[in-house]
């Protein structure tokens, strides 16, 4: 079947403007993007469009999507998501959520098994698994950003940007995507409170996919998230970083094959 390119919308949630992308045709399947949106265009999604419709929401603050300024974390972004599936009428679908979109299809997930009938998550944000003092998670933010980008990457030339090169629209939307993921994931820093406390509240199949050399959530952090839903599987990518679905692409689609059954 033919995938047909990506159309944006936009829908009204609680009074604000949030930008839906689809593409492909097929069964639907839900995307929450990392906070970079390098998904965006990627290949991996590509492939699934070509069986599946990939239905893509910009969270607030992001893409094109608004950002009130009642908006504090992302406990309050799960629940403008959560307007956004009943108005889409999607009924129960299989989910990937990539990073901080993982993030929040566990929100999500811990106060309703009603909206996913799978859910994925790629080295995702989201629960303290270690101690109070011990750091689960890189700080992106005091870090030089070449040790970030190291972090990030198995082959770090896959992920340097080319900005000079983008247009003004571009650049705008990813200096908005920085800022948000600032407003939303500071404090606490990437994860919220009370998240492993409501974790066993999910019911849905769950597979972690995870880059064997991420060294922003590495791989204990992933594991030890994993170990918190009850029954999930655990399976790593290697020669990837923190987005194995862009640096080994096809070894993350024969990964989620078997767990979507396509």
């Amino acid at each position: 079947m033919a995938a047909t390119g990506p159309k944006s919308t936009m829908h009204t949630v609680q009074g604000m403007k949030i930008e839906v992308e689809r593409m492909g045709k097929g069964k639907p399947i839900l995307v929450f993007t990392s906070e970079e949106q390098l998904e965006r265009g990627s290949a991996a999604l590509a492939n699934l469009a070509l069986d599946h419709e990939v239905i893509m929401p910009s969270l607030p603050g992001y893409g094109r999507s608004e950002r009130p300024d009642w908006i504090r974390n992302p406990d309050d972004i799960s629940y403008i998501m959560m307007d956004l599936l009943d108005e889409l009428h999607l009924g129960p679908v299989p989910v990937i959520g990539f990073s901080l979109g993982g993030w929040i299809v566990t929100e999500i997930a811990t106060k309703s098994n009603a909206y996913f009938s799978k859910i994925i998550l790629v080295d995702s944000y989201g629960v303290k698994v270690g101690g109070a003092y011990e750091r689960d998670i890189a700080d992106i933010w005091t870090l030089h950003a070449d040790k970030v980008l190291k972090l990030k990457w198995h082959d770090v030339a896959k992920g340097k940007r080319d900005f000079p090169s983008m247009s003004e629209h571009d650049l705008q939307i990813i200096a908005r995507n920085v800022e948000s993921t600032a407003r939303f994931c500071w404090e606490p820093y990437m994860h919220s409170i009370n998240m492993t406390k409501r974790l066993h509240r999910i019911k849905v199949p769950t597979q972690f996919i995870w880059g064997e050399n991420d060294g922003i959530t590495p791989l204990a952090y992933g594991r030890g998230f994993s170990a918190l839903i009850l029954g999930s599987k655990f399976t790593t990518i290697g020669r990837a970083g923190h987005y194995p679905h862009l640096e080994q692409n096809d070894d993350f689609i024969k990964a989620i094959r078997p767990f979507l059954g396509a």
